[in-house]
């Protein structure tokens, strides 16, 4: 690729038609060549092109997965309103003892804990 010129290494000129509107505009390179230049364009299009395709790509198959994750969610949450309405009629069934069984629990421990402390401080 030919190193990059400023602008000041070209010169240009321009003529008007005599007699029209028209402006007619001449670029001569004097340093490089403006097809290496044209050609390193081309080629750097070409790169940005690839990665867009590829950014593309990834979008498209980062899109579909999401969409399966939340198909995988909804029917995880369906599965779990299921069986949590499968849970509550089981529990009314039942007559919902288990609340009763810790409230004894918790008294039971409370009496082992000062019946504990009434025996140490002799």
């Amino acid at each position: 690729m030919a190193k990059r010129a400023g602008a000041s290494a070209y010169r240009s000129s321009t003529r008007q038609s005599a007699g029209t509107d028209e402006i007619q505009l001449r670029i001569d390179p004097m340093q490089g060549d403006l097809d290496d230049e044209i050609t390193g364009l081309r080629n750097k299009v070409r790169l940005l092109r690839a990665v867009a395709q590829e950014i593309e790509t990834e979008a498209k198959f980062q899109n579909e997965f999401m969409n399966q994750l939340q198909m995988t969610v909804m029917k995880a949450q369906a599965g779990m309103k299921s069986n949590m309405r499968r849970l509550s009629r089981s529990v009314i069934k039942s007559g919902s003892n288990h609340i009763l069984h810790v409230v004894l629990f918790a008294l039971l421990c409370l009496f082992l804990v000062v019946l504990w402390s009434k025996i140490s401080r002799r």
